[in-house]
């Protein structure tokens, strides 16, 4: 079986996240799952990883789910987290900027070197889009647009003064604040992004009912435990909700209203 949890993983962290997966796994072996791995599939594309006919377990962004890949992945449940910008299980996007940048708002980011972390992104990239696409004039914004690979990548180079302003998840902001001081404070936020919901837990597409049930119950069982408190302060985690699947068309609806505005791709 795989089993990954790729999105909040800074190596810095992988004490707590390594911590709380062994949690998760003595919660889904409690709740009858037979085959739960002792450990992460860490190393794996997240392609390989939510595309794995034997995927257990994994959590994702909100806009592949109900996108691209919205026919090889399941819903099981969204986290809440305790980071500056999250209301309940949603969350936003932090825009930002060098520190010494002289930007005080989006508007003075027109012709600006944007960094993405990837187009399958919600928080790097789509919420952005959404954001600039009413500012956007013959379908253009920024000068000029790259992708970093990732919400770290994207500091660093704003960090290097090789791009001038990126999209940053609020949770991954809120960890980078704790355990990489240095590249939060080599920025300022000037904005930020719609709140959506949070990245959600998945499994398989193809998992049948009975064990989507299953690991339904172990999350909620070691969300609850007293046990893991302290990983859950750790990851920043304070809860957890069952939310129906069309709360993430809101994502879906940002591209579209992106297109209508003739802003297909984020330049």
């Amino acid at each position: 079986m795989r089993v990954g949890l790729p999105m909040y993983d800074p190596h810095e962290l992988r004490q707590s996240v390594d911590a709380w997966w062994s949690g998760l796994a003595c919660a889904f072996r409690a709740e009858g799952i037979a085959d739960v791995p002792d450990r992460l599939d860490r190393g794996v594309p997240l392609h390989a990883l939510w595309s794995a006919p034997d995927l257990l377990f994994a959590q994702t962004c909100g806009y592949p789910l109900v996108g691209e890949w919205a026919d090889q992945l399941q819903y099981l449940a969204t986290p809440r987290y305790a980071a500056p910008g999250c209301e309940g299980p949603d969350y936003c996007s932090w825009i930002v900027v060098p520190a010494n940048s002289k930007a005080a708002d989006i508007e003075d980011l027109r012709g600006a070197r944007c960094a993405i972390n990837g187009r399958v992104s919600h928080s790097g990239y789509n919420a952005l889009r959404s954001l600039v696409a009413p500012l956007a004039q013959d379908g253009r914004f920024f000068g000029a647009v790259s992708v970093s690979g990732g919400h770290s990548e994207s500091l660093d180079q704003i960090g290097r003064g090789e791009v001038d302003v990126a999209a940053i998840d609020c949770v991954t902001h809120a960890l980078f604040s704790r355990c990489r001081p240095h590249a939060i404070a080599a920025t300022r936020i000037v904005g930020r992004t719609a709140h959506a919901p949070g990245l959600p837990y998945v499994t398989r597409i193809a998992a049948g009912s009975d064990l989507v049930e299953r690991l339904r119950r172990g999350l909620f069982r070691a969300f609850a435990d007293p046990a893991l408190a302290s990983v859950r302060e750790d990851l920043l985690m304070v809860g957890l909700d069952v939310l129906p699947l069309s709360s993430y068309r809101c994502m879906t609806d940002m591209a579209i209203d992106a297109r209508r505005r003739h802003y297909v791709e984020l330049d």
